[in-house]
């Protein structure tokens, strides 16, 4: 597809719809109202939308939605293994669920992350689902912490090896991934019922969480996740993902180029901040390209009337989407 003749063609509607990748609705005609009516850029299933359907069934459901999109769509999991997997926690789609990074690692090394991630991405595009939110570059010692069990290891030389296998591997496939949680989630608390602060001096982010992140952009890792702790060193007062500065960051100390993704905007983090206000509003203003979240009804239109009143540029929006858009003309064949 031609990105800069479709971008040319859009009207704003379809432009902010392209910014939003929102978790499925379980009505199958409000889902496929998000897609001919809203425009989603994508989707992202959760294990309810395995359950309970064969291979064929997703395979089928997935189809219909693309089919409908003026534009391929995402179709996104968070299929990292270990405790956050989705269609492998179901014996249909695979023999057991996919292990850990650190069971991976501890079996079989490097060789055994490659291989795991190969096969992730061969049962994943198969069904249709073409986006994983992974690899996870955050690092934990405390097994105790909210975010232990999900990381490779404590420490930044083996995290980022991994992350760089993982990406390449993702990369050889054609399934697009997202590094995550920027700038490194650290032994905090649970963002999805809390706000978390973290006050770690910026020379442990510098030497420390930022090494993963730097070897999974070198090897073209083509989006970034940004998480909802608000990292004092770099915004003592906004979440990372709705903080200018911790995308100034990324984008201007790390050289990122690509897309970045907030955390899912529905998380109390971001609610308990925000209150009643539309935080999507915000995430573009800081510099999100994509937006995850669940109350898109909420948040499109707030979106929508934010930049028909100047609060938001267009040109942001029409940046964003030219990125969105090259990223699905690389990837989504």
């Amino acid at each position: 597809m031609n990105v800069e003749q479709i971008l040319a063609g859009m009207t704003l509607e379809e432009k902010v719809g392209q910014m939003f990748v929102t978790r499925r609705p379980q009505d199958d005609e409000v889902a496929m109202k998000c897609v001919t009516d809203y425009h989603l850029g994508g989707f992202t299933l959760y294990a309810v939308d395995f359950a309970n359907r064969t291979p064929e069934e997703v395979r089928a459901l997935i189809a219909s939605y693309q089919e409908a999109s003026f534009v391929p769509m995402f179709i996104a999991v968070d299929c990292e293994g270990g405790t956050v997997v989705r269609a492998s926690k179901y014996p249909v789609f695979r023999a057991q669920p996919f292990p850990s990074p650190r069971e991976l690692i501890a079996e079989g090394g490097m060789d055994a992350v490659r291989k795991d991630t190969l096969e992730k991405a061969d049962l994943l595009l198969d069904l249709g689902v073409n986006f994983n939110y992974a690899p996870v570059c955050d690092m934990s010692g405390n097994p105790d912490c909210f975010i232990y069990k999900r990381t490779a290891s404590h420490d930044p030389e083996e995290t980022a090896e991994f992350i760089q296998t993982v990406v390449t591997a993702m990369n050889q496939k054609g399934l697009v991934g997202s590094l995550k949680h920027f700038p490194g989630y650290g032994d905090n608390v649970d963002t999805h019922t809390s706000i978390a602060r973290d006050d770690r001096d910026m020379e442990t982010f510098m030497t420390r969480d930022l090494a993963p992140f730097r070897a999974g952009i070198a090897a073209g890792a083509p989006v970034v996740m940004v998480a909802h702790n608000i990292v004092s060193c770099m915004d003592a007062e906004i979440p990372a993902s709705l903080s200018p500065a911790v995308h100034k960051l990324l984008r201007e100390e790390m050289g990122y180029e690509g897309l970045i993704i907030t955390d899912s905007l529905d998380m109390n983090a971001i609610t308990l901040y925000t209150g009643d206000r539309a935080s999507a509003v915000q995430a573009v203003l800081s510099g999100n390209d994509l937006l995850c979240c669940s109350s898109y009804d909420k948040q499109y239109p707030a979106v929508l009337d934010a930049v028909r009143d100047g609060t938001i540029p267009e040109e942001m929006i029409d940046n964003a989407v030219r990125k969105i858009l090259s990223l699905k003309e690389k990837m989504l064949k």
